[in-house]
């Protein structure tokens, strides 16, 4: 019997493990037993990304190395605000590299990076996390619908 093949507009049911250049593992769909689902061409994950998965079948596991500007993008400056100290509960610690937690409107949750701690505020960073390293993708594909 022939598993699906990955083709444009497939649904992919995954395992991912992300690691950064020093070989760390930054984030894995192992961790908690969970696989991804991605939905080819609506954006989920960049096109690079879909390019590598793109003739893979169940079963099939591939390593890729993607560049910045293919896996999660650039810092953008506009996601850099500098926010009044008094706007944090007294509790938070306060460190640069510590993520702090928002809600939004909408309900979802944005993350928020200390960058820099100021007498007047402090400098949130709210770009993806790994914006502007390579990163190293290990994939294994559990199912295609």
């Amino acid at each position: 019997m022939t598993s699906l093949l990955i083709l444009p507009n497939s649904i992919v049911i995954l395992h991912i493990n992300m690691k950064l250049a020093d070989d760390s593992v930054a984030d894995s769909t192992r961790t908690g037993h969970q696989p991804a689902k991605i939905v080819l061409g609506s954006g989920d994950v960049t096109p690079a990304f879909e390019y590598e998965l793109i003739g893979m079948h169940v079963g099939d596991k591939k390593k890729f190395t993607l560049p910045p500007q293919d896996a999660f993008g650039f810092p953008n400056p506009a996601n850099f605000h500098t926010m009044p100290l008094s706007r944090f509960d007294k509790n938070i610690k306060m460190e640069i590299g510590s993520i702090i937690e928002f809600d939004q409107l909408s309900g979802q949750p944005l993350l928020g990076i200390v960058r820099e701690i100021k007498d007047d505020g402090v400098l949130l960073d709210f770009n993806h996390p790994l914006c502007g390293q390579s990163v190293t993708f290990e994939v294994e594909i559990i199912q295609v619908i």
